[in-house]
């Protein structure tokens, strides 16, 4: 196809955001649904571009569009891109880190914490099913002077520690290697180290990126490690927590809640064990959205592409040579 974009995985209500952007440069946006063969599509619309969600773009489909010049991760976390193969074909790599999404993802894990916290999901079943009263029966620890811990530390961690210290998260520690000591110590938050993080936090919430050295950063010695009452929130990558490790430690009541909004393989299956876990709250990686983050997000994202095909990098290069 002449002057085609592809869309793997498309997911939004429409494309009428991309298309007005896009038409306007004589370029066509080809949607491919996430029940079409990839490699079969891409042959076919042998697109100048291509924007994706949580699909692969590997070095295979890349082999498959010989006019491919940008891929465009519809967000900030690129790592279903193979970043290396782009970048050794002359392919532009970019995200959309700046779609204003902080304050959706961090209310998102700021409601997660409370739903676990007052066991919100469990209150509301039983009333449903005529009961009443039974609260004390499940406890629920103070949180008095609680501690909040802070995997990562970027827009969206910041924007955490600002909603969490409004609930009396006097004391915000973060393990971020990144993270410059004097910003933090403006926003008066206390670096620290992951183990003694596990240890100490109250409430451990997890905002890093995934990468080789990420993946898995929450496993089982470190579950071991936290309180009782230590509640997890990760509205980050699913690839970030060992699943299985939560879930054991859930079941075994090592730790006293949870609240995922992401996972290594989404959707999750049906016997997915966070499924079946005690005061866990799951939501399908939607901490990110609202009306007018998903219209940003794809806004600037069809103007990454815009901006390659006329000649000048994007704004947000990943794959930098």
């Amino acid at each position: 196809m002449a002057n085609a974009i592809a869309i793997l995985e498309p997911g939004y209500a429409d494309y009428s955001t991309e298309e007005s952007i896009l038409s306007g440069h004589g370029l066509k946006v080809v949607p491919v649904g996430p029940h079409e063969d990839a490699a079969s599509a891409l042959q076919v619309i042998n697109p100048l571009g291509v924007m994706v969600r949580e699909r692969a773009m590997t070095s295979d489909l890349m082999d498959i569009c010989p006019r491919l010049k940008i891929i465009v991760r519809y967000g900030v976390g690129v790592d279903n891109i193979d970043i290396e193969a782009a970048r050794s074909r002359g392919i532009y790599v970019a995200n959309v880190p700046d779609y204003g999404a902080e304050n959706e993802v961090s209310d998102h894990a700021l409601a997660l914490y409370l739903a676990i916290q007052r066991r919100i999901p469990a209150r509301d079943q039983e009333v449903r099913s005529g009961r009443w009263g039974v609260g004390q029966a499940a406890k629920i620890p103070s949180r008095e002077n609680a501690m909040l811990g802070l995997i990562g530390c970027g827009r969206i961690g910041l924007a955490t520690a600002r909603k969490f210290r409004a609930f009396g998260f006097e004391r915000i520690v973060v393990f971020d290697p990144f993270l410059d000591p004097g910003k933090a110590a403006a926003a008066g938050l206390e670096l620290t180290d992951l183990d003694a993080l596990c240890r100490d936090a109250d409430v451990i919430s997890v905002h890093a990126p995934l990468t080789a050295e990420t993946r898995g950063i929450l496993g089982a010695d470190l579950f071991a490690t936290m309180k009782p009452t230590t509640i997890v929130i990760n509205v980050a990558r699913g690839g970030l927590v060992d699943e299985t490790a939560l879930a054991d430690a859930l079941n075994a009541g090592r730790i006293f809640g949870a609240g995922i909004d992401v996972f290594e393989q989404e959707p999750v299956r049906a016997d997915h064990p966070l499924l079946f876990t005690p005061n866990t709250v799951l939501s399908d990686h939607t901490a990110w959205y609202s009306e007018r983050s998903v219209g940003v997000l794809q806004r600037n994202a069809a103007t990454e592409i815009c901006r390659v095909l006329s000649g000048e990098p994007p704004q947000n290069w990943v794959n930098r040579w």
